[in-house]
């Protein structure tokens, strides 16, 4: 998940105008960078939130849980592709209504314990609510995928009002985006699958990553009370 290209961005928009014309989709391009231009507003708005949070915890703890925060804004090919494949209309209404990951936050942290904090923190502010919470770090995907994931609705203020954003928070510890990092390069050079004969080494390796980051974490709590 690479820094995004915000829509007032002059590569953002002619991607996007390129995309919708080359496909001939009936989407108004106003129309499109003014939805784009709120959803961004939705990522600004939890990036600063998470900063806000991890200085704060700086000051009073002396410590950071946040390693580094990285964000996404989906392109409109991936946006419309994914209707398409679920067979739904290439259209704004539709994008609104029925893709809750167009904006992207992924949040790096150093333990397994700050996932939790970080997830916990966030959720306490009035304008961040939950709409879904999917645990993999408890619960792996089948592949060894751990992660914590979050989609929230986010009030983005404009003049006219507040408008609630679905956006998708992932939150993981750096072994778990490490392994995540690997795993996504071996399904971009095998067309969005992972090669036959890496699957069982995959789940290995996640496993033994977990066992390791639980034994780090005991040592990461036991440091800390030596230290108060």
């Amino acid at each position: 998940m690479p820094e995004h290209m915000m829509p007032e961005d002059g590569r953002f928009v002619e991607d996007a105008s390129e995309y919708i014309k080359r496909k001939q989709l009936g989407v108004n391009m106003t129309e499109f960078l003014e939805q784009m231009f709120i959803y961004n507003s939705a990522i600004k708005k939890v990036r600063t939130t998470l900063e806000i949070l991890d200085n704060e915890f700086h000051v009073k703890n002396d410590y950071n849980p946040i390693h580094h925060i990285e964000t996404r804004l989906k392109t409109p090919k991936s946006i419309f592709k994914k209707l398409e494949k679920r067979g739904m209309p290439a259209t704004i209404e539709s994008m609104k209504e029925n893709l809750t990951d167009i904006a992207g936050v992924r949040v790096i942290v150093n333990y397994i314990d700050d996932a939790y904090r970080i997830a916990e923190l966030l959720l306490s502010h009035n304008d961040i609510e939950l709409i879904e919470k999917r645990d993999y770090i408890v619960t792996p995907k089948p592949s060894g995928y751990r992660s914590l994931h979050v989609i929230a609705y986010v009030s983005v203020y404009l003049s006219s009002g507040f408008i609630k954003v679905p956006t998708e928070i992932q939150i993981r510890t750096i072994a778990m985006d490490y392994w995540a990092t690997l795993e996504h390069r071996l399904k971009y050079k095998n067309e969005g699958t992972v090669p036959e004969g890496f699957h069982g080494k995959l789940k290995l390796y996640s496993e033994e990553i977990a066992s390791m980051e639980e034994k780090v974490q005991e040592l990461h709590r036991e440091a800390e009370g030596f230290y108060k």
